[in-house]
């Protein structure tokens, strides 16, 4: 049985990760993201400590498309360096799945 994908993943404004979401939709390799904007963030890149105003963006898709959707989305990052974390949840509502399952069908794994 396929198994629930959800994708983490910033962008630096809302933006650019709705028209990320938006062309990972229409390629059917995600079925859905939800944009949420205003995040703060301190990080560390290359020796120095920055600070920054992102967007966060969860997407969900099926763990079949994972390697698809990782090469779509390192592609269309604006990001050098995007941070990608895949969360495999335990379960999911029957409906949901079937949902997702249903609008990625088009996509092989």
């Amino acid at each position: 049985m396929e198994r629930p994908l959800l994708v983490y993943t910033t962008f630096p404004d809302v933006d650019t990760a709705l028209a990320i979401g938006e062309s990972l939709v229409r390629d059917g390799l995600i079925a859905c993201i939800n944009v949420l904007p205003g995040m703060r963030s301190v990080y560390a890149w290359k020796g120095v400590v920055e600070r920054g105003q992102e967007a966060v963006g969860i997407l969900k898709t099926r763990k079949g498309l994972q390697e698809q959707v990782h090469e779509a989305l390192k592609d269309r990052h604006p990001y050098e360096t995007p941070v990608i974390f895949f969360i495999e949840p335990q379960s999911a509502d029957a409906a949901t799945l079937d949902w997702l399952i249903g609008e990625t069908a088009g996509r092989s794994t």
